[in-house]
């Protein structure tokens, strides 16, 4: 006789949300050892160049901002190994994600700090492109700014419109760490009464204006530029600062689009949002040893060498009278006539 011929219901089978082989994909040793070894890689290849910029510090006028920069790598890196170690608990990863939130500001303001430092301040730069017509394009945004002239509201423009991000993003930061606990927020919780919603949105707008002020800074000054590589840096900074950010948020789309789930099992309990700050954090070990290379050309220590300063190699400039970081040039003495 079958089974089923009593007449009694089949037992309910159930399946868990991930199979047994995925449940605990991000908390394998194998994945803690693989992301550990992405992330120390990436750690060696960066301190070494920290190493070498503070053994040859030459120009200390310049290279303090590029090791504040340089330090990203190993921040990301690290900060992202020890989040995944931490995975099975589903509130760390927040406190992880805001140190490194907090450090892309101080990337931000070292890296136009830096530019400023190049160029000998903002009064030299506006020494050189005063009075020049802004050239319009609809592919960098500045159409709109057909006919008029490089001045100095339009250099603080640029300034002020990249340095609200260094505001804004710790803010969002403390904000996060302010409402996590009351839960209010949750990664990947699109939800009108989630805070994630807002802090992504205002995250995404500051963003993307910072990536305006550093383009409109950039074609206005990519002559004065150039002895520097300004592309490999501009490149290198937008995709560790700004893409990672955005591959928070396409994580995020996933997870709502019911791709990443939660999981569950007798041991663990981890919500969606843990689960895709984890692939997140596992991706920057990745991508970390990457943009070491990168940072490696884009901010060579072979410039500041004894005695072989020169500016073929991008990373020396001949300082103009009044040369100052952006930190003491807040404030332009603007000459008598009208800019």
């Amino acid at each position: 006789m079958s089974p089923n011929s009593t007449g009694a219901p089949a037992p309910l089978v159930t399946t868990p949300l991930y199979p047994e082989d995925q449940e605990l994909f991000l908390q394998t040793p194998a994945l803690q050892v693989v992301s550990g070894i992405f992330a120390f890689l990436a750690l060696i290849i960066t301190c070494h160049q920290i190493y070498k910029h503070l053994k040859h510090y030459n120009n200390p006028a310049e290279q303090r901002w590029i090791v504040r920069i340089l330090f990203v790598v190993p921040i990301f890196s690290f900060d992202s190994w020890l989040s995944l170690l931490c995975f099975s608990n589903d509130s760390y990863y927040v406190y992880f994600d805001s140190i490194r939130d907090c450090y892309e500001a101080v990337v931000i303001y070292s890296f136009l700090s830096l530019c400023y430092e190049y160029l000998g301040g903002e009064s030299a730069i506006m020494s050189d492109i005063k009075g020049r017509p802004i050239v319009s394009s609809y592919l960098t945004c500045t159409c709109c700014l057909q006919g008029l002239t490089y001045s100095i509201g339009f250099l603080r423009f640029c300034k002020q419109v990249t340095l609200q991000f260094c505001i804004i993003k710790p803010s969002m930061a403390l904000l996060t760490l302010i409402l996590q606990p009351f839960g209010k927020y949750r990664d990947g919780d699109f939800a009108p009464h989630s805070g994630y919603l807002y802090i992504t949105i205002i995250n995404n707008i500051s963003i993307s204006l910072a990536m305006y002020g550093l383009l409109t800074f950039y074609l206005a000054t990519k002559e004065l530029l150039q002895p520097f590589k300004p592309v490999l840096k501009f490149g290198a900074i937008k995709s560790v600062v700004f893409l990672s950010f955005w591959q928070s948020v396409l994580l995020a789309i996933l997870e709502a689009a019911g791709r990443i789930k939660a999981i569950e099992s007798e041991m663990y309990h981890l919500n969606s949002g843990t689960v895709s700050a984890g692939y997140h954090n596992f991706l920057i070990c990745i991508e970390m040893v990457i943009a070491s290379v990168v940072f490696y050309f884009a901010f060579p220590y072979h410039g500041y060498l004894q005695h072989s300063y020169n500016v073929a190699d991008g990373e020396s400039f001949a300082k103009r009278p009044g040369s100052a970081s952006i930190s003491n040039r807040l404030k332009y003495s603007q000459p008598q006539g009208h800019c």
